[in-house]
């Protein structure tokens, strides 16, 4: 059974420091020197990003796959920019002193040992969701930003026009709020079955593995699919319900649920994924004496709009075929509902329903933009996306899948960070064994029998 001494656990969610050193300050010319780590998906939305930014360089790329790397140069070339320096291995990119900061796009499981790396070279970093991928890591991501004094920015629900709902909310706009959805409707195909075949060229199989146990190279077990595979990924829950589950969490104003049941599972199709693309997660919360509701669905085929999300996003998402999707939140209190998506935010009010107040998406500061602010500020409650609250919001899905592999409801204590009477549960916080080199410190002090 894994379990935290209370001390230490108490010791990782602290106040934020008031100010950070000043030998965090990036360089006298106010540029901030930025690297980004992954890039063949996500990553690439980074590197565009920051080529956007003023006072923003893209001092350096890291990619174990070079077909990768060559075409994040060829993304910064075609902006007008200088070819940066290329790494394969961050370790090697972190012992450069003029970096200011890491923007992390790597798989799930490289997520927190890379961003702990990072700030042990001083540098500040974005990661993005999940930024843990187990119990354990969530634990020593918040811990280490701590530690090291640094800048830890999750990547999930940084845009400002959710934080103007979530102040709505917390205004009461639609009265007391008791409930909230998340929803992931998003058409997702077979996978297939894939043949065991030779690691392609230019690829560090031994890097990309990293931290996970080394399986022979499949299509199925490297770029995108991964997300599929339980040593690598936490299925669409911890992929695009990263976001949903942390919205809904944060407006909801709650931390850590008491109860988690999820089930679910993989239908329709004969293939090599291992993750729910069917599930419903709840998680019940209790709010200073008052019992609040969380659920979290996936569906990953056929399906339908709700309160009016997704009414352009088979048009917006860029999917290949334009498929359609219902990606957002639903919040329910004693006045009305009020519903996000693609579209920003709306509500209606009463038994009949009536549009109310709303908001227009694209509003306001967006993540990447923030994080510059920041780590030029030195400001952390700044942060649209303090790292302890992204940990927070990852323990969630990691607590669902375990409900789901299990087959039982869990009942999570905070305090001793364990699930009650559950040892077995409570043992799948962290991995079995990670690799040599790759094994993510305790920074937390996390204890086990």
């Amino acid at each position: 059974m894994t379990k935290v001494d209370r001390r230490h656990f108490l010791m990782s969610s602290v106040a934020l420091p008031v100010a950070l050193k000043a030998s965090a300050l990036p360089s006298q010319n106010n540029t901030v020197r930025v690297a980004v780590v992954g890039f063949n998906g996500r990553g690439k939305a980074h590197i565009s990003a920051y080529l956007k930014i003023p006072n923003v360089e893209i001092a350096a790329l890291c990619d174990v796959d070079q077909a990768v790397v060559e075409n994040g140069c060829k993304m910064i070339e075609a902006a007008g920019k200088k070819r940066p320096p290329t790494f394969t291995d961050i370790r090697k990119l972190l012992e450069d002193k003029s970096i200011d900061a890491v923007s992390i796009a790597t798989p799930n499981f490289h997520h927190t040992l890379q961003t702990i790396w990072a700030v042990q070279a001083g540098k500040d970093v974005l990661v993005e969701k999940p930024v843990s991928y187990n119990m354990f890591e969530a634990q020593q991501i918040i811990a280490a930003s701590r530690k090291y004094n640094r800048i830890v920015q999750d990547g999930t629900g940084a845009q400002a026009w959710l934080h103007e709902a979530k102040k709505r909310l917390r205004e009461g706009i639609i009265g007391d709020v008791y409930m909230a959805r998340g929803l992931c409707f998003k058409w997702r195909d077979t996978i297939g079955r894939a043949k065991e075949e030779p690691v392609p060229a230019g690829v560090s199989y031994d890097l990309w593995t990293g931290p996970a146990p080394t399986k022979p190279f499949t299509r199925n077990r490297f770029h995108y699919n991964w997300h599929w595979q339980w040593d690598y990924g936490n299925g669409d829950i911890g992929n695009q319900g990263a976001h949903q589950i942390h919205t809904a969490r944060t407006a909801l104003g709650v931390k850590y649920p008491t109860q988690i049941s999820s089930m679910g599972g993989h239908y329709m199709f004969d293939d090599d994924q291992e993750t729910p693309n069917t599930q419903v997660a709840t998680f019940e919360f209790q709010d200073n004496g008052k019992k609040k509701l969380l659920v979290f669905e996936v569906r990953h085929w056929m399906s339908n709009n709700e309160a009016g999300i997704g009414e352009r996003s088979d048009v917006q998402s860029g999917g290949a075929a334009g498929q359609p999707q219902t990606v957002g939140n639903i919040w329910y209190g004693s006045k009305g509902y009020m519903a996000t998506g693609r579209e920003g935010w709306k509500t209606f009010m009463g038994q009949e329903q009536a549009p109310g107040p709303k908001s227009e998406a694209g509003a306001g500061v967006g993540g990447f933009v923030n994080f510059i602010d920041v780590v030029r500020s030195r400001k952390r409650e700044d942060q649209l996306a303090e790292i302890e609250e992204g940990a927070i919001s990852t323990m969630l899905i990691h607590l669902a899948n375990i409900s789901h592999r299990t087959g039982r409801t869990l009942y999570f204590d905070p305090v001793t960070y364990s699930c009650k009477g559950d040892a077995e549960a409570t043992a799948m916080f962290t991995r079995n064994q990670y690799r040599s080199s790759f094994v993510v410190p305790n920074v937390a002090g996390t204890k086990t029998d």
